[in-house]
């Protein structure tokens, strides 16, 4: 799994060492590897809203404007694209999963047509868990 740097913490969180907000599964690192290849840098925003918008969706960077209420909660590390990989989410969003570790996968199926993904068959998806104990502490949730 690629990790994620932590955002400022007005934007969700200190970083700390050895606790992130995110991760990547290895069939997501796969996917966006290929997504890099044909359309250059990436970002992702997940606006948890209702059908598709509770899907991480993945844009062309910068093609998505984020507001003064999203939430940049990582800069994603993926092994094989040399710029790290934007993971936005609206606040409102953020604060309902504040307390969740969250990791982007891939499923079969097709979701929005707006995401990048959509031509491959597959889609974004986010599997979450708690936060440990721990993992609170260091994030200072």
């Amino acid at each position: 799994m690629s990790g994620g740097e932590q955002a400022p913490a007005a934007a969700g969180g200190a970083a700390a060492e050895g606790a992130s907000r995110i991760a990547l599964s290895a069939a997501a690192t796969e996917l966006l590897r290929l997504l890099h290849d044909r359309h250059g840098p990436l970002m992702f925003h997940q606006s948890g809203g209702c059908c598709d918008g509770s899907a991480p969706m993945c844009y062309p960077a910068g093609e998505f404007r984020t507001g003064s209420s999203d939430v940049l909660l990582a800069r994603l590390t993926v092994e094989g694209v040399p710029e790290p990989v934007g993971f936005w989410m609206s606040g409102d969003q953020f604060e309902r999963w504040r307390h969740t570790h969250l990791t982007v996968d891939v499923v079969p199926g097709r979701g929005s047509g707006f995401s990048l993904e959509a031509p491959e068959g597959v889609r974004f998806l986010i599997r979450s868990r708690l936060f440990t104990d721990e993992e609170r502490a260091r994030l200072g949730d």
